[in-house]
C-alpha cells in the first residue's frame, strides 16, 4: 500500500510568505460589510418605491430626486420613473452578485478552501473556479452592470448631454472588448495546457 503523500516542511521564510495570504481576510470581511450596505440601500429604495406608489409625498420626492438628473421633473410616479427605480434595484442586485463572486471565489482561490464539496448549496461555478475563470466571470458581471447603467441613461436620455451618452457608450464598448480579450486569453491558456498534458 502506498503511504499518503505528506507535505514538505516549509522553511520559516516560505511559511511566512505563504501565511501572508491571510492578510486578504480583512479585505473580504470588508466586502461583506459593503454587501450589508447594498442590502440596506436596496430596501430603502424599495420601501420608497412602494410608498410613492401608495401616494406618500415624501417617498415620491426621494424617488424623483434619485432618478431625475436635471431637466423636467415629473410630479407623479410615471412608468419611466418606476422603470428607472427598478433598473436601479437590479443594478444593486448585480453588484451584490459581483461582490459574492469576489468574496467566495477570491477567498477559495487565494486564501483557503471553504470545504463546500458535497454541500447542497455549493454554487455550481465554485466547483471549477480558479483565478482565470474568476476573471472571466467578473468581466461578464461588469458588462452586465454597465449594460444596466447604459439602459438607464438611454431611458432617461432627455436629461443627459449627448457627450455623456457617447462617453458611457464608449466605456461600455471598452468593457466588452476587455471581456472578449480576457476570454480569448483564457481560451488560449486552456488549449495550451491541454496540449501540454497530451505530450
Amino acid at each position: 500500500m502506498n503511504k499518503p503523500a505528506t507535505s514538505a516542511k516549509l522553511s520559516p521564510l516560505a511559511s511566512l510568505i505563504f501565511s501572508s495570504r491571510w492578510l486578504q481576510l480583512p479585505l473580504y470581511l470588508g466586502l461583506i460589510l459593503a454587501q450589508c450596505v447594498y442590502v440596506f440601500h436596496f430596501w430603502v429604495e424599495l420601501v420608497d418605491l412602494i410608498g410613492a406608489a401608495m401616494g406618500n409625498e415624501a417617498a415620491l420626492k426621494h424617488i424623483i430626486d434619485a432618478v431625475a438628473s436635471g431637466g423636467v421633473r415629473p410630479t407623479k410616479l410615471t412608468e419611466t420613473t418606476i422603470m428607472l427605480v427598478v433598473l436601479g434595484l437590479i443594478d444593486v442586485v448585480m453588484i451584490s452578485n459581483l461582490l459574492i463572486m469576489v468574496i467566495v471565489g477570491g477567498y477559495e482561490t487565494f486564501v483557503s478552501r471553504l470545504g463546500l464539496d458535497g454541500h447542497p448549496d455549493q454554487p455550481e461555478w465554485l466547483s471549477h473556479v480558479n483565478a482565470s475563470v474568476l476573471k472571466v466571470k467578473l468581466a461578464m458581471a461588469i458588462i452586465g452592470i454597465s449594460s444596466i447603467h447604459l439602459l438607464k441613461t438611454f431611458i432617461n436620455a432627455a436629461n443627459y448631454k449627448p457627450e455623456t451618452i457617447i462617453a458611457q457608450t464608449c466605456i461600455h464598448i471598452v468593457f466588452l472588448l476587455s471581456a472578449l480579450a480576457i476570454a480569448h486569453c483564457d481560451q488560449i491558456m486552456t488549449r495550451t495546457a491541454q496540449a501540454g498534458s497530451k505530450h
